[in-house]
């Protein structure tokens, strides 16, 4: 199957399969995707969650608003975004480069600085809304090398923050659930797989200048 037969495939899963569990192996391959996902400035301000135990599965379900994928999902991944980026975190990220380039630390100290400044001038709110923008460009290679891989998925952005922050533990000074993406095998009681998509036309979607 081609990229855009994967992707015609592909729906909003309302329901799926409890019977079906996604292999560790295709797991890993669909992470792999969110780790070589692209991020603004390469600082990847996110962290990303994979819920697979029952028991978890079975704590979250009153955090969303439409309980229906969280009860038959084989996985739900859980992004976060960063809700501020500290001098700490830049630096980890600059010596990870100069450890993985095998390139002395001081020489990416320009660089470095640019970042430091870039970062420095945006407001609070301003670093949450381009963390929460990181994280949904990791939500879509996500959700392409699923339908690659024959998994169905269902992006969810309904839940309650204070909720399932306070189930994941999460410190709302530091990070924040962003969205959250159910995946498993589609149930055949599922009616909306049977539906065509609707799309816009291409003369009111493109246009070429």
């Amino acid at each position: 199957m081609n990229y855009l037969e994967s992707l015609r495939n592909r729906y909003s899963v309302k329901k799926f399969d409890k019977n079906k569990v996604v292999s560790s192996e295709l797991i890993t391959n669909i992470l792999e995707a969110a780790k070589l996902s692209a991020s603004s400035l390469g600082l990847q301000p996110y962290e990303i969650i994979i819920a697979e135990s029952s028991e978890m599965k079975e704590k979250l379900i009153p955090a969303f608003y439409n309980p229906s994928q969280i009860s038959t999902c084989s996985h739900l991944i859980v992004i976060t975004s960063k809700n501020n980026i500290s001098p700490d975190y830049i630096g980890e990220y600059f010596t990870q480069i100069s450890t993985t380039r095998e390139i002395p630390l001081e020489t990416l100290d320009p660089f470095r600085e640019s970042i430091s400044k870039h970062i420095q001038k945006l407001s609070s709110d301003e670093v949450m809304t381009w963390a929460d923008k990181q994280s949904y460009i990791v939500l879509g290679n996500l959700m392409f090398a699923a339908a690659l891989e024959n998994v169905d998925t269902c992006p969810m952005e309904g839940f309650k923050q204070e909720i399932i922050d306070g189930i994941l533990g999460l410190d709302s000074q530091i990070e924040k659930v962003a969205v959250t993406l159910a995946l498993g095998y589609r149930s055949e009681e599922d009616e909306f797989q049977n539906f065509k998509k609707v799309r816009k036309p291409n003369d009111k979607l493109f246009k070429f200048i």
